[in-house]
């Protein structure tokens, strides 16, 4: 499984994703599941994925082959759409189609599904946050819901819903994601690390800062750490 969560908020976007996809006891598979597409200055799209990896796989592979196709128009690459409300429609229908491709190829076996985070920000244009259902709908990020997750999501929402606000800094942004990944690794072995990290500033249009978070990293031991004490002693002090 995975976990992947998106903020979007007054002074941009943040972005975390886990690599895990099998947690067998003797089989354990990493692959990425955050990508980027980027024209500096012009727009930037960061695209989060969860589910059947054959599906998220071709419809990630589709939508860059859409990209490096010379004849593909706005309709066609998320690269060349007039807006990022289309960016969603695009990769929403590759991915139900997608989805109901690999659905017939394996009508014998239970159907597939996936579902994925689309965020972005066009030349002009507001940033958006949307989360793709493997139908190929989706809903949208708004001041009163400023966060999105697909995946594990249970165990990371409730500092999610404590905390976040549109009117949170990056950098408290990036504490809460990585809290809020932190509580699901705790919680839930189908996910784990490495971990993505992606910052995205309002109006820079391109992707502001990435960070690849390996196990054993010294910085994030040390933040799960203080957490746990933070929560032990805030229990402790409670009185019923």
């Amino acid at each position: 499984m995975t976990y992947c969560v998106g903020l979007m908020l007054n002074e941009g976007m943040v972005l975390l994703s886990d690599t895990r996809t099998n947690a067998g006891l003797d089989n354990i598979s990493t692959y990425r599941k955050m990508f980027h597409f980027e024209e500096p200055g012009e727009r930037v799209i960061a695209i989060m994925t969860a589910g059947s990896l054959s599906v998220t796989q071709t419809t990630i592979a589709r939508l860059r082959e859409a990209i490096e196709d010379p004849e593909a128009d706005e309709t066609q690459s998320i690269m060349k759409a007039p807006t990022m409300l289309k960016v969603a429609e695009i990769v929403g229908n590759m991915l139900a189609r997608v989805r109901e491709d690999i659905d017939e190829k394996l009508s014998a076996m239970q159907g597939v599904t996936a579902s994925m985070i689309v965020a972005g920000q066009r030349r002009g244009g507001a940033m958006r946050l949307f989360l793709i259902y493997p139908e190929g709908n989706f809903i949208e990020a708004t001041e009163d819901t400023p966060f999105l997750q697909i995946g594990e999501h249970k165990y990371g929402k409730p500092i999610l819903d404590r905390v976040v606000k549109p009117s949170t800094s990056l950098a408290d942004a990036q504490k809460a994601v990585l809290l809020s990944m932190d509580s699901t690794l705790r919680s839930n072995l189908s996910v784990g690390m490495p971990l993505d990290l992606c910052v995205i500033e309002r109006d820079a249009c391109r992707v502001s800062h990435t960070r690849r978070i390996e196990a054993g990293d010294e910085q994030f031991r040390a933040m799960s750490e203080a957490w746990s004490r933070a929560l032990r002693d805030g229990f402790s002090q409670i009185n019923i």
